[in-house]
């Protein structure tokens, strides 16, 4: 498990180090924007650079995350949480390289991918994410577990709508 600061400090060497691809797959993500220091200005220079940056975070408004809410019984809760990630995210919105999707099917599971390195996260039951557990993993061949997670991702964000086309129509 990695501890709260050093978290903290492994995710923003992750993020300054990647080239090709960040991608987000937490429910909410909320915590990034509160640990990383200027994390929409670091983003909008990374997609500016040709790096891929995408947010997969849960829908605000689904049953899935009403019954998540119920199940953690925290204040702070999973909808507010993903309002904050898309009020950030609205900030980058103009940014070429950045995408945001809605998709309910990883609210146990939050996977952070940078390049070929990941952290993941297996949510606990009763447990919010930093309650649980975070494994660092390196991509060191085909069909390993990094590849099973990064497809994992992938199908995620192949059912998933944009959170840009539900603000637009207001659904969000």
């Amino acid at each position: 498990m990695i501890a709260l600061c050093h978290r903290s400090i492994t995710i923003r060497w992750l993020i300054t180090k990647a080239e090709r691809e960040l991608t987000f797959a937490g429910y909410t993500n909320y915590f990034l924007w509160l640990e990383q220091a200027n994390l929409a200005g670091v983003l909008r220079r990374k997609a500016q650079g040709g790096c891929r940056v995408r947010f997969l975070i849960g829908d605000p408004d689904s049953p899935v995350t009403r019954a998540r809410e119920f199940e953690e019984g925290v204040p702070l809760t999973l909808a507010t949480r993903i309002a904050v990630t898309i009020s950030e995210l609205e900030r980058l919105r103009d940014v070429s390289n950045v995408e945001g999707r809605f998709e309910t099917g990883h609210v146990n599971l939050s996977v952070f991918r940078f390049d070929d390195e990941m952290l993941v996260t297996p949510i606990l039951a009763r447990r919010v994410g930093h309650d649980s557990p975070m494994f660092h993993l390196r991509r060191t061949q085909s069909d390993g577990m990094f590849d099973r997670f990064a497809d994992h991702v992938e199908e995620l964000w192949s059912r998933g709508r944009s959170i840009w086309e539900v603000a637009a129509h207001g659904q969000a």
